[in-house]
């Protein structure tokens, strides 16, 4: 049973930082894609970042130049360093791993930014 669990949320002052951390219970954890997506009350959720297993990033535009997606495979962990948090980046974070074509999420983490 692979588990993924995220941690590193909190309340934050806007212009602030936050690293949230994936750690995921799997050998071939080099071998994964990692996925950090957000959702909020009422809506979709939404691709933040994602990092192929290759090492090619992409983001959302949103959050572009602000944020930025890692992994350790020593430590088989995902990052998602948060740098100048606006409001608007409150939301639930969850990870996701995917590997020969199968996803595992994460339970999520809170991230609220305060104005």
């Amino acid at each position: 049973q692979v588990q993924v669990v995220e941690s590193g949320g909190g309340l934050v002052q806007a212009g602030g930082s936050l690293r949230l951390s994936c750690v995921v219970s799997i050998s071939t954890f080099s071998r994964t894609a990692i996925e950090w997506y957000r959702q909020v009350p009422g809506k979709q959720r939404e691709l933040v970042a994602g990092l192929s297993r290759g090492g090619f990033t992409n983001y959302a535009d949103s959050v572009a130049g602000r944020f930025t997606i890692s992994r350790d495979n020593a430590k088989n962990t995902g990052y998602l360093q948060m740098d100048s948090l606006k409001p608007e980046d409150t939301a639930v974070y969850y990870c996701r791993i995917i590997i020969l074509d199968v996803d595992y999420w994460g339970q999520g983490t809170q991230v609220t930014v305060s104005s």
